[in-house]
């Protein structure tokens, strides 16, 4: 048998570089790059097999380990799950920054490889510099921290464990049903360790990427479903984006006319002028989407994980009989909902039920009835986004409607946290498939300008915007260098509002008064009700090597939004919106949250938030 003599770190390094993915006969690199950071656990092993391979497996250099995996998911997002990167760092706080980062690529099944340094399998020194002891164990390190957020872990104790870890983490990584983080703990001793490897080790391997198609039995019992159906409604989640399934539903709505709406993670998949399109649903949705789903009969989840806010679904969908045909890869959330599990690709499920219902389509008055109330909601997204006045400060539905205004299908936007995602969803006019970027799996605050990098690293040349409130600019604004570094041209709308605009909201509905979701001076009560804190972002970006465009009116806004979009370096748009209590002028939400209210209290907004909380609550429905 023909080996190579390689460290652990040099062989992971070669191994990674020669994996490749398929599906629908395109082939993609894998792991196009890794991000890192260097300190002892990593900068001797993984940082040295990086140095000697920088051919071979392209190195970016980031700032925060949880940016780094942020930037590698958004990447991961763009590419269609076809392409990821790898994540490496020192042992200690290095690799618990990893945690929040893994959490939101797991929950939102988009893959990533986490390589961080582990303490020395051998024990020379004991414990060593950053490592944890605890009392009942002597193999835990912070790393198993990583375990509950990862779908693989390993810990490579030993240099020939690597070939069996290296080959299930891939495994992992490129199957679409449980992809998400995957972690190999490295110790730095095994890093610089030796071995014989053998050269099969590092033969290029193509993963294909399956499109599983539905049972036969499960589809004909969906396709009776929706004949049966008077007033159906799909639900498009992130499922039908990561395969690629957005022609294939067109080619359903087109079929069968029945209503679509979308999740956070699920919009643009028809345009938003598609005639069936009814735009968001759940607590941010649209008044057409919910109220289409208070009545219907049948509702039709493609890709979608039923989560409460993004779909509202224990108290929205109210249809005495309403059940419910979950098509989707993973059996875990097919099933949910009590519905018909339907567990295939969503392309290839798609396109077996339009052909299984033929020439069936919903009735005329259905359909003239979303087309109304789709016509009424677009009459209220262009008064959000109406300026009547160009020289006044805009809001933050104004500051979208100057950018629709801008925009075509080749640009991106970037968001993930804030006020910002619930204006999105009710009012972004979405013109192609993967414009619409808002990663609410995690609702992750600082998600926003590392992922935009990711995403731009995988679309080069189309405008990239991400949209930035000053409260999760403040949680993460480091990657900024790495934009001006690898020479990204991000493009990056800084909105101040002063404070936490969507929580203070949902603060003052629960009965909390906005308390601590301001930034404003103490006043002398020690209440956050002084005038708003002297912080400059604008000035903040600008020192960290980006190019700043202060914007202080509606008629400065369009212009510095136009040259944002022609710039070909990391460009910056700053505007005021007003203070954090207020209004931004889209339509208020649609649906209810259950957020519980203290059940008692002395004052009287929690009293009174109280009240309205046992009455919603009154109309949760557990689908049985």
């Amino acid at each position: 048998m023909t080996t190579r003599r390689l460290t652990t770190a040099q062989a992971l390094v070669a191994f990674l570089a020669r994996q490749y993915t398929e599906r629908d006969g395109r082939r993609h690199r894998l792991i196009g790059a890794t991000w890192g950071i260097f300190g002892h656990g990593n900068v001797a092993g993984v940082g040295q097999a990086l140095l000697e391979a920088h051919k071979d497996m392209p190195f970016l250099q980031g700032r925060n380990e949880q940016s780094m995996v942020h930037a590698a998911v958004g990447h991961a997002r763009q590419s269609r799950r076809l392409s990821a990167q790898a994540v490496t760092t020192s042992i200690g706080p290095g690799a618990t920054n990893l945690v929040t980062g893994a959490a939101l690529a797991t929950i939102n099944h988009l893959p990533v490889l986490l390589l961080p340094g582990d303490t020395f399998a051998t024990r020379p020194a004991d414990p060593v510099l950053q490592q944890l002891e605890v009392p009942y164990a002597g193999d835990v390190s912070v790393n198993d921290c990583l375990r509950p957020v990862s779908r693989w872990f390993d810990r490579i104790v030993r240099p020939e464990a690597l070939v069996p870890a290296a080959l299930q983490a891939v495994r992992v990584l490129t199957d679409p049903a449980q992809t998400g983080a995957v972690t190999l703990a490295l110790p730095q001793d095994v890093q610089a360790e030796a071995y014989d490897w053998p050269e099969e080790f590092f033969a290029e391997r193509t993963w294909r990427i399956r499109r599983p198609r539905p049972d036969a039995e499960a589809l004909a019992q969906a396709a009776a479903a929706v004949r049966s159906a008077r007033r159906p409604l799909l639900v498009a989640g992130g499922g039908v984006h990561h395969s690629e399934a957005e022609e294939a539903l067109r080619a359903f709505a087109d079929a069968t006319g029945i209503p679509v709406a979308s999740t956070q993670a699920g919009k643009g998949s028809l345009p938003y002028d598609h005639p069936c399109d009814i735009g968001g649903i759940g607590h941010t949705g649209t008044a057409t989407a919910d109220d289409l789903a208070r009545t219907a009969d049948l509702v039709i989840g493609v890709g979608t994980r039923w989560s409460d806010f993004t779909t509202a679904s224990s108290t929205l969908f109210r249809h005495e009989t309403v059940c419910f045909v979950n098509l989707n890869i993973t059996a875990f959330d097919a099933h949910k909902m009590a519905g018909l599990s339907v567990v295939a690709d969503a392309r290839a499920g798609l396109e077996e039920l339009t052909a299984a219902l033929g020439d069936h389509r919903v009735e005329g008055d259905y359909r003239a009835r979303y087309t109304s109330a789709k016509a009424a909601w677009e009459e209220r997204v262009t008064a959000a986004f109406a300026a009547p006045d160009p020289d006044a400060a805009p809001t933050q539905a104004q500051v979208l409607g100057a950018l629709d205004a801008l925009v075509t299908g080749d640009d991106i936007l970037i968001n993930a946290a804030g006020s910002l995602p619930g204006d999105l969803h009710k009012l972004w006019r979405s013109r192609s498939a993967d414009q619409y970027h808002v990663e609410y799996g995690y609702s992750c605050m600082g998600y926003e300008i590392p992922a935009a990098i990711g995403v731009a690293m995988a679309a080069p040349g189309r405008p990239v915007w991400a949209l930035v409130g000053d409260g999760t600019y403040l949680m993460n604004p480091t990657e900024i260098v790495t934009a001006v570094q690898e020479g990204v041209p991000i493009r990056m709308v800084i909105l101040q509002n002063h404070g936490y605009a969507s929580i203070g909201g949902l603060s003052e509905s629960v009965g909390a008064e906005r308390y601590g979701t301001a930034y404003r001076h103490r006043a002398a009560d020690r209440s956050f009700t002084g005038p708003p804190l002297p912080v400059d972002l604008a000035a903040n970006a600008e020192s960290l090597g980006m190019r700043v465009i202060r914007a202080r009116s509606v008629r400065d806004l369009r212009e510095a939004l136009a040259e944002a979009r022609a710039a070909d370096v990391p460009t910056c748009v700053y505007v005021e919106t007003g203070t954090a209590d207020t209004v931004s002028g889209p339509p208020g939400a649609q649906a209810w949250w259950d957020v519980p209210v203290a059940e008692t209290a002395t004052r009287p907004s929690a009293v009174k938030a109280r009240e309205e909380y046992d009455r919603q609550a009154a109309a949760r429905r557990r689908h049985l």
